[in-house]
C-alpha cells in the first residue's frame, strides 16, 4: 500500500470566509443593482449546497451594509497609501476583517485578525500579509472588548 498524504479539509468557517473574500472582490469589481440577487446567484454556484454558506452570506451582507464606516477606518490607517492603490483582494480581506472587528462581537478579535492574515497568504502576495497585519494591528488598538473572547 502506498503512503498517502492525509486529506486536510479547511474548517467550514474558513471556507465561508474564503467565499466572502471572493464575493467582496467580485462586488467591488461589478456592483450589482440588487445585492440580494447577486448574493443568491453567487452562493448558489459554489461547491457546497447554499445552506453551507450561511455564515458567508451574513458576512458579505454585513460588510457591504457597513462599507462606508469600514472604508473610513481603512483610509485612516493606510498610511502613505492612496485608497485607490490598495489591491482589490487586500481591500476585500481588510473589509471583512474590520467588519468582524467592529460588528461581530460573537467572534474574538484575535480570530478575525489571524484569519485575515491567513487569507492574505492564500489570496494575495507576501507583502500583502504585512500590509493587512499593519492596518489590523492599528484597528486592534481601538477595540474595547476582550481580544481573545467572544462577547455574545
Amino acid at each position: 500500500m502506498e503512503d498517502q498524504e492525509p486529506v486536510t479539509r479547511r474548517s467550514q468557517r474558513r471556507e465561508n470566509r474564503m467565499s466572502t473574500i471572493q464575493f467582496l472582490y467580485q462586488w467591488e469589481s461589478n456592483k450589482p443593482d440588487i445585492l440580494a440577487d447577486d448574493i443568491c446567484q453567487f452562493f448558489e454556484h459554489q461547491e457546497e449546497e447554499r445552506a453551507y454558506y450561511a455564515f458567508a452570506e451574513e458576512l458579505s451582507i454585513g460588510t457591504i451594509e457597513h462599507i462606508e464606516e469600514i472604508d473610513k477606518h481603512i483610509k485612516e490607517h493606510a498610511n502613505n497609501w492612496s485608497f485607490d492603490r490598495i489591491a482589490k483582494v487586500d481591500l476585500a480581506i481588510l473589509r471583512l476583517a474590520i467588519y468582524e472587528l467592529l460588528f461581530r462581537t460573537d467572534i474574538p478579535p484575535i480570530v478575525s485578525i489571524n484569519e485575515a492574515i491567513d487569507l492574505s497568504k492564500v489570496f494575495s502576495t507576501p507583502d500583502s500579509k504585512r500590509f493587512v497585519n499593519g492596518i489590523l494591528d492599528k484597528m486592534k488598538g481601538k477595540i474595547t472588548r476582550p481580544l481573545r473572547k467572544a462577547v455574545d
